[in-house]
């Protein structure tokens, strides 16, 4: 692959989470030469030059669509083509009857079911696919429980570039098939999320793939940083007191975490809001670092198991950014069970209409432990991300109203002749609130 010459863009560097040590993009392919795989790489840009291209009024009058319309401080030249599935710019909700049911005065919920795979992780597989057409990459790849695979193998075939994708063999049918569908290769690893990560980061070395691994590649929380922007954005400018979303291996968090800190160095935004990644406890290893005030680095793997796959991570990749996600904005990790976790799923649908998978329910079941432990004051805007849709998992959402009693009403066509069985059938009827 050629390298990555990012001249034309604001980007100054790439700055080293351990050392420090700043690099050219040319010189660093993904990671600190010096640290190697644990230095993880964060994009620095020039604010001063960017900021009259990132000014409200810019971004008003761009022709861009989507995510694009952040180019200016994206690490992605100008004249670079993007993959043409719109991705990005999905809706935030008001859903005040969510939040009169938490006993909170303003609760909103970013929608991103609503990207092109039904993800958030289009956003990073957008940009991945960009950014391996610049180089000239023979093929894309990445280890993933599904939405990443998925997000890579979707933007791939929308641009024709090969893809291929390592899942543990446990991930959900129906993001495989989805793979499969999108014409990907797909390695089904027998072992865990991370042993499928070690396996592609090898084979991605050997083939010269361009590697869309989280945690590694340091282009792919710049573009989930694009959601803070929005949220921002379609707020008016201004950031919500208090972020929810679920973390896995931490790439989401981190991204957002970049996004709202961008905004308050351009002065677009008064402060960061607090960010709450949510674990579940089947796979917490952050928040057990975080209580314990463990280094993340010298911490052991953890046995991940959580019916939440998409943020299930024995060792999650990207910990140093995560972690310093929720240290510096003043948030927490909050631990909830996998049981919350799937009573969120209709919890949130039935209030909203946002049917999402668990991962991404995972961002109500913290907020609801949150608000009971007093985390969230009554009168803050707090946002709640959905990062998946629930169609990626029926068989969580099934199993989760089974547990309400939810469940279908045998009827027979027959009942049209007896108006008092009708009549009793229909009494069943009552709304699900």
């Amino acid at each position: 692959m050629q390298p990555l010459n990012l001249d034309t863009t604001f980007v100054t560097s790439l700055r080293c989470v351990l050392c420090g040590e700043s690099h050219d993009p040319r010189d660093a392919e993904y990671v600190c030469p010096r640290c190697g795989d644990e230095g993880i790489l964060d994009v620095q840009y020039d604010y001063e030059r960017a900021r009259p291209f990132f000014t409200p009024a810019a971004l008003a009058a761009s022709t861009e669509r989507g995510m694009w319309r952040y180019r200016p401080l994206l690490p992605l030249p100008a004249s670079a083509p993007v993959p043409p599935l719109e991705t990005g710019m999905t809706p935030l909700y008001d859903a005040p009857r969510l939040a009169a049911a938490l006993g909170l005065g303003t609760v909103l919920v970013k929608d991103d079911s609503r990207q092109p795979t039904a993800s958030f992780k289009d956003r990073a597989s957008a940009l991945a696919v960009a950014l391996a057409g610049l180089r000239g990459a023979s093929a894309v790849a990445t280890a993933s429980t599904g939405n990443a695979a998925a997000a890579l193998a979707g933007m791939a075939a929308s641009t024709g570039t090969p893809c291929v994708i390592f899942v543990p063999a446990s991930a959900p049918k129906a993001k495989i098939a989805q793979l499969l569908a999108y014409g990907a290769t797909v390695f089904a690893v027998e072992g865990t999320y991370d042993q499928a990560f070690d396996i592609c980061m090898a084979a991605c070395r050997r083939m010269g793939w361009y590697n869309r691994n989280t945690g590694y590649n340091p282009y792919m929380a710049e573009g989930k940083k694009t959601a803070a922007f929005e949220i921002c954005e379609q707020m008016g400018w201004r950031a919500p007191d208090a972020v929810f979303v679920g973390v896995g291996d931490g790439c989401i968090i981190a991204g957002l975490h970049k996004g709202f800190a961008d905004l308050a160095a351009l002065g677009l935004i008064e402060r960061m809001p607090r960010l709450y990644g949510v674990q579940a406890a089947g796979s917490d290893f952050l928040a057990r670092c975080f209580e314990t005030g463990q280094d993340p680095l010298r911490a052991a793997p953890i046995e991940a198991k959580t019916v939440a796959d998409s943020i299930s991570a024995g060792l999650p990749r990207d910990r140093i950014k995560a972690m310093a996600a929720v240290v510096r904005t003043g948030g927490s990790f909050v631990r909830v069970e996998d049981d919350e976790i799937l009573r969120a799923i209709p919890d949130l649908a039935a209030h909203t209409g946002v049917f999402a998978e668990p991962a991404a329910a995972a961002s109500l079941a913290g907020l609801r432990r949150a608000a009971t432990e007093g985390l969230v004051a009554p009168h803050e805007t707090v946002c709640i991300v959905a990062t998946g849709s629930g169609l990626k998992d029926v068989a969580a959402a099934e199993r989760a109203c089974a547990a309400l009693g939810r469940h279908t009403i045998s009827m027979s066509p027959g009942i049209l002749t007896d108006q008092r069985l009708l009549d009793e059938a229909l009494a069943a009827a009552r709304p699900a609130r």
